[in-house]
């Protein structure tokens, strides 16, 4: 096994306390199921069938915990999640839907509900068959061990080349009560989320519906998970969930998407979600700098995250900035091969508060000193204004280091 990545620069200096969240309940084991003495299995335990809701990968290749997810989540109903690192079991073929199906009927023997209202994910290296047995024979134990205050080890178990655990907390009023909402993820590497993210789960005491619920994630996720980028790379085991148990009984139960009274608990969602999705970024693989991508005065919101992603996915700006140097010809580049409408003499450009670019020329009063000077700080702001329409979008990422084609040069070591 490799040594473990040294802690992200990035990372929190200190974590939100997780207040428990009445209807579930959280254990971790070592099951062993790609390295021996690490914790690689966590178990969300639902005493009562909680709602759900969730997003996955649009990868044409997903794998067979996010087919029996999707699958699952017509039903509605959770009474278990299991989720496992080490092996994503993907390109698996029949024995990984085969591994799947032998964990749900062991939970759901173990606890005492359907296959169906068992949800799963993996993550870890692709293309090797899981033995579900390893966490089968766990899962009485992870059963008896569950408890409301294990929300941070199950970070910690979901963990591949994170360096951190990524965790969220936060507070909503909902009629005349408040609900509280956690969250937590995963992801370093092979982040370019297409509708979901890389593993992330949120649950709340809240009593809304799957419907409602479903409603609010799938819109959430586009100014969240779906504005990240690491690498480019979107993975095949990209799962997204927010649960619901309702032991919130002194808040009203709410069906319907279109209910103002969701409204406090729209913007609560939205800032945890983003929360999560910077942390990711931040935890990306050799990261060390943060990097805030805005695009302004494109011709549509669509044409200007397209720019963004342009910008934000380009090796030559992200090596740029991880070696602070205000190479500010390499986002004009990005803009131009974006494939959309972009005139070069209307384009302005900036690195913080500092415009380095403008409408087609270095600006007059550029200072190469100054410049290079922010390149320096630990989280860089790029600003590209477009002076055409009135699309923005802003997307996050990180640079790219030589620590990243370390990390995934030997991934499989």
């Amino acid at each position: 096994m490799a040594a473990p990545a040294a802690l992200s620069p990035l990372a929190p200096k200190k974590y939100p306390p997780l207040p428990p969240i009445a209807g579930v309940r959280f254990a971790t084991a070592a099951a062993g199921v790609r390295y021996a003495g690490r914790t690689d299995v966590m178990m969300a335990v639902f005493d009562q069938p909680a709602e759900v809701a969730g997003v996955f990968t649009r990868s044409k290749c997903p794998s067979a915990p996010v087919d029996w997810c999707r699958e699952q989540l017509a039903g509605g109903a959770a009474r278990a999640l299991v989720v496992n690192s080490g092996n994503a079991n993907a390109f698996t073929g029949h024995r990984g839907v085969e591994a799947v199906r032998l964990v749900a009927d062991a939970v759901a023997k173990t606890i005492g509900c359907a296959p169906g209202e068992v949800f799963m994910a993996s993550t870890g290296v692709i293309g090797e068959p899981l033995d579900g047995t390893r966490i089968a024979r766990v899962l009485a134990d992870l059963a008896k061990s569950a408890n409301e205050n294990g929300l941070m080890d199950a970070a910690r178990a979901i963990m591949t080349t994170d360096t951190y655990p990524k965790v969220a907390t936060a507070f909503a009023p909902l009629g005349d009560s408040i609900v509280t909402i956690n969250g937590i993820a995963k992801g370093a590497g092979m982040i370019a989320p297409d509708m979901a993210t890389m593993l992330s789960y949120v649950f709340t005491d809240a009593p809304i519906g799957s419907a409602a619920l479903q409603a609010m994630l799938s819109k959430s996720v586009e100014k969240s998970f779906n504005a990240i980028t690491v690498d480019s790379d979107t993975s095949t085991s990209d799962t997204l969930m927010l649960f619901a148990t309702g032991a919130q009984k002194a808040a009203p139960r709410i069906d319907d998407p279109a209910d103002e009274r969701l409204g406090p608990f729209r913007r609560a969602l939205d800032k945890l979600l983003r929360s999560l999705a910077h942390q990711v970024v931040r935890d990306g693989e050799g990261a060390r700098k943060f990097i805030e991508v805005n695009v302004e005065g494109a011709a549509t919101r669509k044409a200007a995250k397209r720019i963004a992603f342009s910008i934000a996915n380009s090796p030559l700006v992200k090596t740029a900035v991880g070696g602070e140097d205000a190479n500010w010809g390499r986002v004009v580049a990005a803009v131009g091969k974006a494939g959309e409408k972009a005139e070069r003499d209307k384009l302005d450009i900036w690195f913080g508060k500092i415009r380095v670019a403008h409408q087609g020329l270095r600006d007059p009063a550029y200072d190469e000193a100054e410049a290079s000077a922010y390149m320096k700080k630990p989280e860089i702001k790029i600003t590209a204004d477009l002076g055409i329409g009135g699309g923005r979008a802003t997307v996050w990422t990180c640079d790219l280091t030589k620590e990243y084609v370390a990390i995934n040069g030997d991934y499989r070591s």
